[in-house]
């Protein structure tokens, strides 16, 4: 297992490379190109400069999160095979410059979603927060401001402000993608990209949706056991895989997320590990990492990973704001930091049981 932070960037983050060098135990950053849009070829230099500036810090990239999906390939469209075709063009530039881990995802509009980006818990700590009856209340055209509105000022991940302008026009487009022809679309992309990603060894890890329901009648299909099963079987190669994220999984509470990992051992390439707190069916807020601060348990997720042999990446997974820090929702220092700490620890404490 590898301990790595997502990082966003000079240009965006406020936490930099020198800090989570600091990290102890952290060796990496899961990073991307943040100014390439969806569809665009990104060219082997600017990966190299990305890559460069990581590592004067002392810090490798462990893994691109995102190489996002141009919607024509969700949807469908005739012009998909243009995009898929870029696609496949960084997949090749990536894989020449030593990056070998995509994180993705394949949600239809919206990336994640919450219904508040700065909870106040009793401790004064601010969390995201998920409230079905709240979300209901929204009209779905107007997310991307409300989600903006509340960000601080900072952009949010997944959430391409291109995409602003397009919002009607882009749910007209997927009035006719239901979850089957989501999950046809889905298998016509990585059969298209799989031959690179095997000639160059890049994993592509798709991450869970989140929440896993529907949102605004929007198709959801990586979202349980059965669908994660179905999609690796449509795709039975091995660098075909999974961003096993446990608070997308986590957000549904029949999900046995310790069962999910150890069921698809060597297909999860990468681990998104944080917690939640359920208070009833579709309202959760996000938690700190600290089993007993929520309603999942962190000794049992990282066990599981432990006991599959995990080797990727692992990375602590949307913080709590504390300590007066002001940053980008769910992306600050401080509590990522701890949960980092944390986790590591009890990987220190399984690996040590197992060896006496």
């Amino acid at each position: 297992m590898k301990m790595t932070l997502r990082w966003f960037g000079s240009k965006y983050d406020t936490v930099t490379l020198e800090q989570i060098r600091q990290i102890p135990g952290c060796v990496g950053v899961i990073t991307t190109l943040y100014d390439a849009k969806p569809g665009e070829v990104w060219s082997r230099e600017a990966i190299r400069v990305m890559k460069e500036e990581v590592e004067a810090a002392g810090l490798e990239v462990s893994g691109i999160e995102s190489v996002n999906i141009h919607d024509d390939i969700k949807i469908g469209l005739p012009t998909r095979d243009k995009y898929i075709a870029n696609y496949i063009e960084t997949l090749e530039n990536l894989g020449k410059e030593g990056i070998d881990l995509v994180c993705y995802n394949f949600m239809p509009v919206f990336d994640w979603t919450r219904s508040d980006l700065a909870k106040e818990r009793p401790d004064g700590s601010t969390v995201l927060s998920y409230d079905q009856e709240l979300i209901d209340r929204i009209d779905p055209t107007r997310m991307f401001e409300e989600m903006d509105a509340n960000s601080n000022g900072f952009p949010l991940p997944g959430w391409e402000p291109e995409r602003l302008a397009r919002i009607k026009e882009l749910f007209e487009m997927y009035k006719g993608v239901d979850e089957e022809k989501l999950f046809e679309n889905l298998i016509y992309f990585l059969k298209a990209i799989m031959p690179t990603c095997e000639k160059y060894g890049v994993k592509m890890a798709i991450h869970m949706d989140d929440p896993a329901w529907s949102v605004f009648g929007l198709p959801r299909i990586i979202n349980n056991k059965k669908n994660i099963q179905r999609m690796l079987d449509a795709v039975p190669v091995v660098n075909n895989g999974l961003t096993l994220c446990t608070g997308s999984l986590g957000s549904d509470p029949n999900n046995d997320i310790p069962d999910i990992i150890r069921s698809f051992k060597g297909r999860v390439h990468f681990g998104h590990v944080r917690n939640l707190i359920h208070y009833g069916p579709g309202k959760f807020d996000e938690a700190a990492h600290l089993s007993s601060d929520g309603s999942l348990d962190m000794y049992e997720i990282m066990k599981a990973f432990y006991d599959i042999g995990m080797e990727g990446p692992i990375r602590p997974d949307h913080g709590r704001m504390i300590w007066g820090e002001k940053a980008m929702p769910g992306y600050g220092l401080y509590d990522r930091a701890l949960g980092a700490t944390y986790l590591n620890g009890i990987w220190e404490a399984i690996d040590k049981a197992d060896k006496k």
